[in-house]
Order: C-alpha cells, then structure tokens, then sequence
C-alpha cells in the first residue's frame, strides 16, 4: 500500500491536513468571538476531542494496513449505506444537486479504513465539480457483489488518463472549486484500501464531462 516511509509519511500527512484545518477552524472562530461564553467553549471542546478520536482511529488503522503489508486486519460486518450516509453528512454538499439512493448492503472490513474511502470518493466528487452540478451516490447489490457509487459533473476527463487517477501523487491539470490543489493521494488511498478488503475499482469518464467511480465489495455472506 505504501511502499516506503517517505509516502507513508505523506498518507498520513494528506489524511491530517483536513480535519486539522477543520479543527483550527472552530477554535479560531470561537477565539474571535468576545462573548464566547463556557458552554460555547465546551461544545467546541466536544467537537474537537471527537474529531482527535475519529483521527486516532483512523491512523491506528492506516498503521495496521502498513503492518499486515497491505491487508485489511480488522473484519466486521459494515453496511455500505451507513458508511456513505456518514461520508455525506461530514462533507458540504450545498450548492448541489444531490441524488443519494442507498439500499443496505453489507460487506466485512474495517470500519475506519471503509469511511475514509467513502469520505475520500465524496469529497473528490465535491472539490472536482462545477458550479451548481450534481453529485450522485449510491450502493447496490450486483452480482454476488455490493457495490459503493459517487459520480459527479465536472471538466471532461480522457479515458486514457483514468488509471492515472489513482496512481500516488498523480493527478490532472484542473482547478479544484475550493482553489487549493490536492497533492493527488485522494484516490490512491480509495485504491489502496480497496485492495486491502479485496474490492475492485472501476472508473468511468462521463460524457460531457465528471467522472464516474464505482468500488465492487464482496458480498456478506
């Protein structure tokens, strides 16, 4: 999955950056507000400890993943749904078309490693759009097979340069809505973490233009 601690090291950098920056965000705000008063600080306080929990298990599994060289070490039962459902509720979804239909279906994996794929397909889909596009997200049952669907408007992609996508540190000449580029690890960890759980990534460019990523789990039995 790694392959060395100089891109180890800049997994866990790309995974930290965000909540960090959300995390900064909340106490900046309360700071600069005169009349914070204690409950408000302790709601914060809430939030951010909660938000250092979800990080503490989310690199506890990243190091797992390291350790087992590339195999998903910890299996529950994890309905698909439940894992979008929550990827969509952390991330800003305003200013979209939003068309979500998540039917319950169940694979065995890390709970941890399964929400950041969902969260990291989720929140390309976001950064990679246009004004006023549409993001859709789906699971489904297909063939012996649960599958975990995010496809978005956004600038037109050539077939040739999708298996790039998810290669580390490689991405397309674009211009993300939020206007800070990524470092191309997004993907790569959706990728690397669907090895490790035996799931198969497809990518699909669409036509007129956003891409199209569907991640095939094996069923529970």
């Amino acid at each position: 999955m790694f392959g060395s601690g100089e891109r180890f090291a800049a997994y866990l950098a790309h995974e930290l950056r965000t909540p960090l920056a959300a995390q900064r965000a909340l106490l900046e705000l309360a700071l600069a507000d005169p009349n914070a008063d204690v409950p408000t600080w302790r709601e914060i306080g809430e939030d951010v400890l909660g938000a250092c929990r979800r990080q503490e298990r989310l690199l506890e599994a990243c190091l797992t993943l390291a350790r087992s060289q590339g195999r998903a070490q910890r299996r529950e039962s994890v309905d698909l749904a439940g894992i979008a459902a929550e990827a969509l509720c952390a991330d800003d979804l305003s200013g979209f078309e939003n068309v979500v239909v998540l039917e319950p279906t169940w694979t065995t994996g890390d709970p941890d490693l399964l929400g950041r794929l969902a969260a990291n397909l989720v929140s390309n889909a976001i950064r990679h759009n246009i004004v006023g596009g549409r993001i859709e997200v789906a699971t489904r049952a297909e063939s012996g097979r649960v599958v975990l669907s995010v496809a978005n408007t956004g600038p037109l992609i050539p077939t040739g340069e999708l298996r790039r996508l998810f290669q580390p540190f490689q991405q397309l000449a674009s211009h993300p809505r939020d206007g800070v580029e990524g470092v191309g690890l997004g993907l790569a960890i959706v990728q690397a973490i669907a090895d490790a759980h035996d799931a198969t990534v497809t990518a699909r460019a669409r036509t007129g233009g956003g891409l199209g990523i569907d991640v095939a789990f094996p069923a529970l039995d």
